[in-house]
């Protein structure tokens, strides 16, 4: 297997083109607008964990596609422990902070290998989040940027990956001429689901609709991802 890296340098949100970024990325799903906790990690091993990036402006937590997409797993007829990782990162505008958040996804990824050998992983994120979780897949990205490997037999640990919304090169061009990408490395691909609501303009180059990239809870796409998952489980 080829090694996966992640990226560890990420260049700044062009300030010019922060608000008409913020229209499309904020959308209508501000996290935790029900005042429900957000979920947190079960302690010991379970027998699968969900390592979840929440989109831009989110509260701390998975978000509310994080949630849905959760709940959606646990109501699978699937009678095993789900536990949660709410990945650790600002998710805000200042884009290159978002390596903060794919580190964190890296050394979970490394803690469970090493302590949960038999805990199933899967690694999700939606909007910004979604390129956190995209990037940490990736084994390519433009010359310049520093590099650290994901071991491959980490990389062997993950599941499934499941990602919403996952900004398009057309976004990332607007936040920065030299944004890199958000390519899936050819060891996770057939692991992979990469869901883009139809006219969502985050994810599809010629998308209008800005309510499309706050439907992921309520279009069917949660479910499917559930899905998914539940088979490419073990022993499911």
């Amino acid at each position: 297997m080829q090694p996966n890296y992640h990226v560890t340098r990420l260049p700044l949100y062009a300030m010019v083109v922060g608000a008409a970024i913020a229209a499309l990325f904020i959308g209508a799903t501000p996290g935790q607008a029900n005042g429900e906790p957000p979920a947190v990690s079960i302690a010991g091993c379970a027998d699968v964990e969900v390592i979840f990036a929440r989109g831009t402006f989110e509260a701390p937590g998975v978000g509310k596609v994080g949630e849905a997409f959760v709940a959606a797993l646990r109501q699978r007829p699937v009678d095993r422990t789900v536990s949660v990782h709410a990945v650790n990162y600002p998710a805000s505008f200042q884009f290159d902070r978002a390596v903060d958040g794919i580190r964190d996804v890296s050394n979970r990824l490394q803690d469970l290998a090493a302590n949960c050998p038999s805990t199933e992983i899967i690694v999700g994120g939606y909007s910004q989040g979604a390129a956190v979780s995209g990037y940490v897949t990736s084994d390519t990205v433009p010359p310049g940027y520093a590099l650290t490997a994901l071991p491959p037999d980490v990389a062997e640990r993950v599941t499934a990956v499941v990602l919403f919304g996952k900004p398009s090169p057309r976004i990332l061009r607007l936040l920065h001429h030299d944004a890199p990408p958000v390519e899936i490395g050819p060891a996770f691909t057939g692991r992979t689901i990469d869901l883009c609501a139809p006219r969502d303009p985050v994810c599809e180059p010629d998308g209008l609709d800005r309510g499309a990239h706050s439907a992921y809870t309520v279009n069917g796409m949660t479910e499917e991802a559930a899905d998914f998952v539940v088979n490419r489980l073990r022993n499911r």
